[in-house]
């Protein structure tokens, strides 16, 4: 259910939390940025997808959209369950950015050594009513990295035939050959989820919600798609006929191509959206409250012809959105759901935010785009109370590199509508999150770059680029009494502050 009183939250990818081993995971420094959050009077941390990542390095594609990425697994925390010892741990270093080359190449045979010392121990009670409880997809998860894994990574298209097309008998000869190594990406899943929920526990201990998010595609190389092809447009030979993406737009000339195969939905009505409801309980058994990416394919979708190389030739497709979402309330009851509705407006979408009564984003960075007028939707003053205002998003530049890159016209109007003098570019961006703060919206996000006034160096992900993307991570000295003083201060004067919540003086 909406919390309907004023609340403010901190967006954050678990990836880009400082810790000792290469990237942000469920180590002492995730709790430590909960007790920051707590004391700086914060309701919410949003983070992005938690599913396993592949090629690209995007959590926007997963080899799995139920499972949990193994590099948020905490090596301390293994060392404490007597799986590996301190030597077996990597050597201790503070980048800034991800190397995600290097973590796929050391991280592994460190995971798989913990799981030797598991297999050794014999299997638990957690662990049996672990898989038992996760049997919608575990085991076909676990068994596809397995066939994976002993192909040389080979994706889900170059999977032998009688693989693809999940033959019985070669699946039988596969679960017998590979049990050990499905056993291992069992074993990774239990460490991920017990840490996980380790850590929402404690979060919600100290007052905080947890924001996840649902991507509203799949990889075409994917557990998903191997196990339920019929929900996708797929030919009898397993690939694509469609893929998505969205249109040219004044930022892309020749649109984005996500490559993701798009849904036979006519196979979800079949079942009721039986796939979709799943999906969707099993991301508030991880999270409090669930924002689904590009609402708006909800209501059409942007279909490109499998094998272009541009999005130019695709094509909107009517989507059964209210239908969807109608199964979902139906089976899960009225749940606090925030929908991406970023993109090009239509009727639409707004007919069906308003039929599914969800709230939408508004991102303020928006509303300086272009033009002289102050009737931008995304303008504060513009806002509803049902609503989740950003600065910007992991999409979007941060704050400080949005501020260096305005154009004359640009920075005139955020002049005349802050009443400010913009030559100070620090304190325009406090301007910036204030007004934010001051709005309706019932919830404002600041991601935690902005707080920091990290330049370009801190974007997440460039859309459309295929390269340099979610690497970018905060120093562990940013996690502080300061900076939780410093975010305090910004939100408490517009009553975003959580009640009965005391500033905790030198929680580090």
């Amino acid at each position: 259910m909406k919390e309907e009183n004023r609340q403010a939250g901190v967006l954050l990818p678990v990836s880009a939390l400082p810790s000792p081993y290469g990237i942000g995971c469920f180590s002492d420094e995730a709790y430590r940025f909960i007790d920051m959050l707590a004391s700086a009077g914060q309701s919410v941390w949003q983070i992005l997808p938690l599913c396993p990542t592949s090629f690209g390095d995007s959590p926007y594609q997963s080899p799995c959209s139920f499972g949990g990425n193994p590099y948020f697994i905490s090596l301390d925390a293994l060392v404490s369950e007597g799986l590996l010892d301190a030597s077996d741990l990597p050597e201790r270093d503070g980048a800034e950015y991800v190397d995600y080359k290097r973590l796929y190449e050391e991280r592994y045979p460190i995971l798989r050594r913990a799981y030797a010392r598991f297999a050794e121990r014999g299997t638990s009670d957690g662990y049996t009513a672990f898989c038992a409880e996760n049997s919608l997809w575990l085991e076909d998860y676990a068994l596809f990295m397995a066939i994976k894994n002993s192909l040389g990574g080979a994706p889900l298209s170059d999977f032998p035939i009688e693989l693809l097309q999940r033959d019985a008998s070669a699946l039988y000869d596969a679960r017998r050959s590979l049990s050990y190594e499905t056993g291992f990406w069992r074993f990774l899943q239990y460490e991920f989820f017990t840490q996980w929920s380790s850590v929402r526990a404690y979060a919600n201990k100290n007052g905080v919600r947890i924001l996840g998010d649902i991507p509203i595609y799949v990889s075409a190389d994917s557990s998903d798609v191997w196990t339920r092809p019929e929900l996708f447009e797929l030919d009898k030979e397993g690939k694509p006929l469609t893929v998505a993406g969205c249109p040219p737009d004044g930022f892309s000339p020749k649109g984005q191509l996500w490559g993701n195969p798009v849904y036979r939905w006519s196979e979800h009505k079949k079942e009721g959206f039986r796939w979709w409801t799943d999906r969707i309980a099993h991301a508030f058994s991880m999270y409090d409250t669930v924002r689904i990416d590009h609402f708006r394919g909800f209501d059409a979708y942007y279909s490109i012809p499998f094998g272009d190389e541009d999005a130019t030739g695709g094509y909107w497709r009517n989507a059964p959105g209210e239908e969807l979402f109608a199964a979902v309330r139906e089976r899960l009851g009225e749940k606090d759901i925030i929908a991406e509705d970023l993109g090009y407006m239509t009727e639409g979408v707004r007919r069906l935010l308003r039929a599914c009564g969800f709230s939408g984003m508004k991102i303020l960075q928006f509303g300086f785009d272009g033009g002289g007028d102050f009737s931008s939707e995304y303008l504060p003053h513009n806002y509803s109370a049902d609503s989740v205002v950003y600065t910007g998003t992991h999409d979007n530049p941060t704050l400080a590199e949005w501020i260096d890159r305005l154009s004359s016209e640009e920075n005139e109007k955020l002049g005349r509508y802050f009443c400010a003098d913009t030559s100070d570019k620090k304190e325009l961006a406090r301007h910036i999150i204030s007004a934010a703060m001051q709005s309706p919206s019932r919830l404002c996000v600041i991601p935690m770059q902005d707080y920091l006034s990290v330049g370009k160096e801190g974007r997440m992900n460039t859309p459309a680029s295929a390269s340099g993307n979610w690497a970018w991570r905060m120093k562990k000295e940013d996690i502080s009494a300061s900076t939780a003083a410093y975010i305090r201060e910004i939100s408490e004067p517009y009553g975003r502050i959580a009640k009965n919540r005391a500033l905790i003086v030198g929680f580090t």
